[in-house]
């Protein structure tokens, strides 16, 4: 078994926020590769989330936050399993971080599963229009429209887009980190962004 140096464990902690031994561990099983170790982590988070998907979310934070300028504003409801958990810093620093994404990023819904299916079929008649006359078989043309599709959801989508912080995550990759972390299932259950004048 490969030796973990200390450095390494709070250099994986300081980077995923996750505790000490749970970083060593997985420092172990990656042979000490931290890269590995984080993604290692990260499937972690997907596991608990899958594994609490069905607990009940009935305490949580409601977060507001005033863009610089108070041009734009958005308020926030994230839920999770317990009071504690909801009074944590790391509830609250994920709740800023969502809220300053969205002020950022103008997300239309939550996730793909809130988006009309009327809307999907309005933008795929779109892109059949588009790609008509484009002389392409009907198999690619289908496959660029299924892109394009997929494009629109994650630039509507709040889970689906590239965090603003950090673009090698998304929402919902931010948010399974934030549920390995504190073991709970946790839910962005809605929010409302106002912006001057719109």
């Amino acid at each position: 078994m490969t030796k973990i140096d200390l450095a390494l464990v709070q250099k994986l902690r300081d980077r995923s926020g996750i505790g000490m031994m749970d970083c060593k561990r997985a420092l172990e099983a990656a042979g000490g590769d931290i890269d590995a170790a984080f993604e290692i982590l990260r499937k972690k988070g997907a596991a608990v989330e899958a594994k609490r998907a069905g607990n009940a979310t009935s305490e949580g934070i409601i977060h507001a936050y005033i863009h610089p300028g108070a041009q734009i504003g958005v308020l926030l409801e994230i839920n999770c399993e317990t009071d504690f958990v909801a009074r944590t810093d790391e509830m609250k620093k994920f709740a800023h971080d969502v809220c300053m994404h969205i002020a950022a990023q103008n997300p239309y819904h939550i996730s793909p599963e809130d988006v009309d299916p009327a809307f999907i079929e309005k933008e795929r008649e779109i892109a059949q229009e588009q790609l008509r006359s484009s002389g392409k078989p009907a198999q690619i043309i289908a496959s660029i429209i299924d892109g394009k599709i997929n494009k629109t959801i994650a630039d509507i989508c709040l889970l689906k887009q590239q965090f603003v912080k950090n673009e090698k995550l998304t929402i919902h990759e931010l948010l399974q980190e934030l549920i390995a972390k504190m073991g709970e299932n946790i839910k962005i259950r809605r929010f409302s962004r106002f912006e001057v004048g719109r």
